[in-house]
């Protein structure tokens, strides 16, 4: 039963309902014409052959045409054995019924579940109206010797035109697969572009957040740290402190706007780079004693002129280093260079603190952050550095044609 619904499914891919049309019209008309003759025959056993024509009708009617449709197992069989025996009847009593066999064969194999089933049923129907004639002719060896030409030449042309048909349905089962395939494929491509592209903004939104909202949180849990322990002392500087905090927690909060609306940062629509750094610099210098000093070794005017895709790339890298510093160098002094040359813009942060290994592998978000956003531009990132020598972060970054 398997089997015969998958040879289904192959077969109504080449199967269309015109096709079955056609072998309708086909097959009534060679009906109608066979009733005709046998109507008209003088022989004394026609309505035999009559009766046997109409069941014929009959049973291709409410058993065959349904089973062609639907490749169910029974009703295929008990068709194509109601055919040949009803054919057998007709051709025994009536032989121009022998014309039939041509659409006789064709159903044999539209029917059939595999090869093997449509050669024994051709060669059965083939047998069985061969004998039908030979029983008519009177059983001599002269009927016989004219009769088996025949017979083989209806046996291969039958079995010719099933092997054609079964090719056209294993080739239309190839074809049908093939395209599930490619459609699966396609599906699945799909999906890992929407994967990728997922991924790809988490990464991205994850390296906004670090590089804003969680270095921010970081800056007023310092000052904070700070405040408390100036009050612990007595200090009169805690006011200071508190107005840091609120300065650093509007910056992050517009910083958590502008990633929202446009993950465009907040200070480079209201100022230029090159004060956005001095600003940082300033801040830095403020909540850490740290000295910062910004060097620009370029025009304002190409500062301004670098698309603002590049100037937050540029930003990105200067806050991180500056997260980095105040996290682990133990610095006294920053120096911050913005410069261009040779067709690429770079930016310098360079401290005197306790530097590190760059042999050894890093296992901080900030860094490999950094890379990611600046290879993405086309650019790389420097790091040169040694224990007890300090630290210099470089990003290099190709200016865009027509920046």
């Amino acid at each position: 039963m398997v089997a015969m619904e998958a040879t289904a499914a192959r077969a109504d891919k080449v199967i269309g309902d015109r096709t079955l049309l056609g072998w309708d019209i086909v097959y009534w008309v060679m009906l109608a014409m066979t009733l005709a003759v046998t109507l008209t025959s003088g022989t004394s056993h026609r309505w035999i052959a009559v009766g046997a024509t109409v069941l014929l009708g009959t049973t291709y009617q409410f058993v065959g045409r349904p089973a062609i449709r639907s490749r169910r197992l029974v009703p295929s069989f008990v068709y194509r054995v109601v055919l040949i025996g009803c054919l057998m009847v007709m051709v025994g009593l009536s032989p121009a019924s022998v014309f039939m066999m041509f659409i006789a064969s064709a159903q044999v194999w539209l029917l059939s579940r595999d090869l093997r089933d449509g050669i024994g049923m051709s060669v059965a129907l083939v047998f069985g109206c061969g004998t039908a004639q030979l029983w008519s002719a009177g059983w001599g060896w002269a009927a016989f010797w004219q009769i088996l030409p025949w017979m083989l030449v209806s046996l291969v042309v039958s079995l010719l035109f099933g092997i054609w048909i079964e090719r056209v349905i294993a080739e239309s089962q190839q074809r049908a697969v093939l395209i599930d395939e490619l459609h699966a494929a396609r599906d699945e491509l799909a999906e890992a572009h929407h994967s990728a592209g997922v991924m790809a903004e988490r990464e991205r939104m994850a390296r906004e957040i670090h590089d804003t909202l969680a270095q921010g949180m970081t800056s007023i849990v310092m000052l904070s740290q700070t405040g408390a322990a100036e009050l612990a002392r007595g200090g009169d500087g805690v006011a200071a402190r508190l107005a840091q905090i609120e300065a650093t927690a509007r910056e992050n909060l517009a910083e958590a706007r502008a990633l929202v609306a446009a993950f465009t940062p907040v200070v480079l629509s209201e100022a230029t780079l090159t004060e956005v750094l001095r600003r940082q610099g300033e801040r830095f210098a403020a909540e850490t004693g740290v000295d910062v000093q910004v060097l620009l070794d370029l025009d304002e005017s190409e500062v301004v002129a670098l698309p603002q895709s590049q100037q937050v790339v540029l930003l990105r890298a200067a806050q991180e280093a500056l997260a980095n510093i105040r996290k682990h160098a133990r610095a006294t002094s920053v120096l911050i260079t913005l410069g261009l040359s040779e067709g690429r813009v770079s930016i310098s942060i360079r401290d005197d603190g306790s530097g590190f290994s760059v042999a050894e592998p890093s296992m901080g978000f900030g860094l490999a952050a950094m890379r990611g956003r600046v290879e993405e531009s086309g650019g790389t990132v420097q790091v040169e550095s040694s224990p007890g020598h300090g630290t210099t972060v470089q990003v290099l970054i190709p200016v865009q044609e027509g920046a």
